[in-house]
C-alpha cells in the first residue's frame, strides 16, 4: 500500500488534506510539520506522494521539493500554494516539485492530482532509469529517456571547461538555447551574463553591429557610442544561435574573436580584449556548409572543439508522456484553470507523432489544449487531425450513432459548437476577442451563434461568470 506525507506546518489544513484524501484513497498517511521531521519520515517510510503545503512564512517547503529531486527522486510530490502566497511558475519549477496546485482548489482537483502523482510514481519505479524529470541547473530542460541522461552528463563536464568553444547541433524546436544556458549556470562563468543572439533573425546589415558594437559616426544615424553583444558577454558566454546563417566577411571576424580574443567597433580601428566564452548553435549540416564553400572551414573547427548533438524528439519518445504532463500542469495552472490529463489513445497517437516541430510543437499544442478543450480528459477526438494515425480512424468511426453508422455532418457542427463555446468561455463572452480566436470575422460568429442557437448555452455562462 502507498504511503502518501502530508508536510504542513499548520494542523488544521493538514486534518482537513488528511479527511479528504483518506475518503477517495486507498494509502497509509503520514504527517509532518517540520522539515526535519518530513525527511526523517520519508526515510523510514517507503514513501511514494508528498503533499508539500507552501506558507506565507517560510516552512522548509521549497527545500523539502529541492532536497527530494536529488535524494528520493522516485518519490511524487504536490506542492500546494495557498492563495495569499505569491510565487512565479519558474520558482515553483525550479523547487523540483513534479504537480502543483493553486488555492483555493475543489476536493475534486485535489483527488485528481493526488491519483495522477501516485500513478506518476508507479511509472518512475516501473522505469528503466528513474532519474530526476528535471535536472538542477538544467535550465528546464525535460527528459528522463537514455539519450537525455547522456545529454545531461555532457552538459556537466563541459561546463567545468569555461573557455572552450561549444557547437550545439540539432534540429529546430529541440532546446539549443536552454542547452547553452544550462552550460552557462554549471560553469564559472555563471556570475557573469549570458548573452544570446540570433544570426538569422538579424539583417546581415545590423548584425556586425549589433555583434561588435559600433563608434560614434561610424555611418549615417551612429549619434552615439554603443556597446555590442560581445562587451555585454565580458566574463560570461555568447550565445550564437543558427551561426550557420552567418554571412562569410563576418565569419572571418568571428575567427579572429575565437583566435586573439579582440575585436574592433564598427568604425573604429582600436582594438578591444575580450573574455568571453562562445557558445554556437545551428539547426544546419555544418559539414554540408563547408563542402560548398557558404561556412568557413577554419571557424567550424575552432567552433568545434566540442561537438553536442540534441536528439531530436522522435528519437526519445519514451519522454512525451512526462513533457506532455509538465507543459499541461503549467499551462493549467498560469490559466488558472482544472487540469486535464490525455486518454491512452491519445496518448499513443502522441508519442507515436514524429514531431517535425520537436519540443516546442508539443508545448505548442498543449498550449492550444488548455485554451480550447474544457474537459477533463483530452481522447483522439480533441487532438487536430495531423496528430492521428491511421490506427485510430477505426476506432472513431466505431463510437456510432443510434442507427448504427457514424453521421458526418453532427459530428463536425458539435465539434464546431463546442469550440465556438470554448472559445466564449476563454475570452469571458467577448465575441470579438472570440472571433479573433477563431480566425474568423465577427459577423460570421454572430451567424453562426444565432443559426446554431447558441444563445441560451451563452446566457448560462454569462450567468456563472457573473457569480
Amino acid at each position: 500500500m502507498s504511503h502518501i506525507l502530508l508536510f504542513d506546518s499548520n494542523s488544521t489544513t493538514r486534518a482537513a488534506l488528511h479527511d479528504l484524501l483518506r475518503a477517495e484513497i486507498s494509502a497509509n498517511f503520514i504527517e509532518a510539520d517540520t522539515l526535519s521531521q518530513a525527511l526523517q519520515l520519508i526515510q523510514q517510510h517507503p514513501v511514494s506522494l508528498v503533499f508539500n503545503q507552501l506558507s506565507a512564512t517560510d516552512n522548509g517547503a521549497i527545500e523539502l521539493s529541492q532536497q527530494l529531486s536529488t535524494m528520493a527522486p522516485h518519490v511524487s510530490t504536490v506542492l500546494l500554494i495557498p492563495e495569499e502566497t505569491v510565487i512565479s511558475t519558474r520558482d515553483i519549477l525550479q523547487s523540483g516539485a513534479h504537480f502543483y496546485l493553486h488555492a483555493p482548489t475543489t476536493a475534486q482537483e485535489t483527488i485528481k492530482i493526488a491519483r495522477r502523482a501516485l500513478q506518476y510514481h508507479l511509472l518512475q519505479q516501473t522505469a528503466p532509469c528513474p532519474k530526476p524529470a528535471v535536472e538542477n541547473g538544467f535550465s528546464h530542460i525535460i527528459g528522463r529517456s537514455e539519450s537525455m541522461q547522456h545529454l545531461f552528463s555532457l552538459i556537466k563536464r563541459l561546463a567545468d571547461d569555461a573557455d572552450s568553444t561549444i557547437l550545439i547541433q540539432g534540429e529546430s524546436g529541440t532546446g539549443k538555447e536552454l542547452v547553452a544556458k544550462a552550460v552557462h549556470r554549471l560553469s564559472p562563468r555563471h556570475m557573469a551574463n549570458f548573452v544570446p543572439l540570433n544570426c538569422a533573425a538579424i539583417p546581415d546589415e545590423l548584425l556586425e553591429s549589433e555583434l561588435f558594437g559600433y563608434e560614434k559616426g561610424a555611418f549615417t544615424g551612429a549619434i552615439n557610442n554603443k556597446k555590442g553583444r560581445l562587451q555585454y558577454a565580458e566574463g560570461g558566454t555568447l550565445f550564437l544561435d543558427e551561426i550557420g546563417d552567418m554571412k562569410p566577411s563576418l565569419q572571418a571576424k568571428l575567427l579572429r574573436v575565437i583566435q586573439e580574443k579582440e575585436f574592433e567597433p564598427v568604425g573604429s580601428v582600436k582594438s578591444i580584449k575580450v573574455d568571453v566564452r562562445i557558445v554556437a548553435a545551428t539547426h544546419r549540416n555544418l559539414d554540408e556548409a563547408v563542402a560548398k564553400g557558404t561556412f568557413r572551414e577554419d571557424l567550424y573547427y575552432r567552433l568545434n572543439v566540442i561537438p553536442l548533438q540534441i536528439p531530436p524528439l522522435r528519437e526519445r519518445r519514451d519522454d512525451v508522456p512526462l513533457l506532455l504532463d509538465t507543459f499541461t500542469s503549467r499551462f493549467c495552472t498560469s490559466k488558472k484553470r482544472s487540469l486535464f490529463s490525455y486518454s491512452e489513445q491519445a496518448l499513443a497517437c502522441l508519442t507515436r507523432y514524429p514531431w517535425p516541430g520537436n519540443v516546442r510543437e508539443l508545448e505548442n499544442l498543449v498550449q492550444r489544449l488548455s485554451i480550447l478543450h474544457m474537459g477533463e480528459i483530452v481522447t483522439p477526438r480533441d487532438l487536430p487531425e495531423k496528430y492521428l494515425h491511421e490506427e485510430v480512424a477505426p476506432s472513431l468511426l466505431s463510437q456510432t450513432s443510434e442507427g448504427g453508422t457514424t453521421d458526418f455532418n453532427s459530428r463536425v457542427s458539435e465539434f464546431e459548437d463546442r469550440l465556438i463555446l470554448q472559445a466564449l468561455m476563454q475570452t469571458g463572452g467577448n465575441k470579438k476577442e472570440a472571433a479573433e480566436l477563431l480566425n474568423l470575422k465577427r459577423t460570421t460568429l454572430l451567424e453562426k451563434i444565432k443559426k446554431k442557437q447558441l444563445d441560451k448555452a451563452m446566457t448560462q455562462f454569462e450567468d456563472q461568470s457573473s457569480l
